[in-house]
């Protein structure tokens, strides 16, 4: 797969501790918050920017709830001084937050996007960043979702809705890739002296 990432931004959306609590249920991909770390490792290693997206719910009752403790972004991806942090409080991250504007002023065209879940906060934003004409690329492994009740009231497995998200968004809105293939393009990249070409 070609690769293209000029200006490039990792993009880590609602990895919070809200997410571990029993009331989403079932979830597929535990190795998703592990494959953001080597991203996150990677990123910062070569000083690349950086933008942390933190979910916002205005549902009291919800985890995610600024007055609960699972709003907190989990340990492993807090940022670190001059990384950015976005609040949300919809599926999207550019809508009702100064997201566009920023990767505009900064000169990103390009996103790696990573984080929870899947089907709703990634997908809403990756959809979004393709239309605004992003290039965006969508790290299968790097993102996870639950087990969710069609409106028929069957059951749909993590695993499905999660391949079913990917498939719709690969091709039309983004490139979807694994985290072992960003980490050899990074290394290739390095490898041949061309290095990426990052906005400021």
């Amino acid at each position: 797969m070609a690769f293209s990432f000029v200006n490039a931004a990792l993009l880590i959306i609602d990895v919070q501790q809200g997410f571990d609590d029993a009331f989403w249920g079932r979830r597929n991909n535990p190795l998703a918050e592990a494959h953001i770390v080597r991203l996150l490792e990677a990123w910062r290693a070569q000083q690349w920017p950086i933008i942390h997206v933190q979910h916002q719910s205005r549902i009291p009752s919800s985890p995610l709830h600024p007055a609960n403790p699972g709003y907190a972004l989990k340990a492993q991806v807090q940022p670190l001084p001059g990384e950015t942090l976005i609040t949300k409080q919809v599926n999207s991250a550019f809508i009702g937050t100064s997201l566009e504007t920023l990767l505009r002023q900064r000169h990103i065209t390009t996103l790696v996007v990573t984080g929870l879940t899947t089907n709703h906060c990634v997908e809403t934003t990756v959809r979004m960043a393709g239309n605004l004409d992003f290039l965006t690329y969508l790290v299968s492994d790097a993102t996870a979702t639950f087990d969710r009740m069609g409106p028929d009231g069957k059951l749909h497995r993590a695993e499905d809705i999660h391949t079913i998200s990917l498939t719709s968004i690969h091709g039309e809105f983004a490139q979807v890739v694994t985290t072992d293939e960003v980490l050899e393009e990074i290394q290739a990249t390095q490898g041949n002296g061309k290095g990426f070409e990052i906005g400021t």
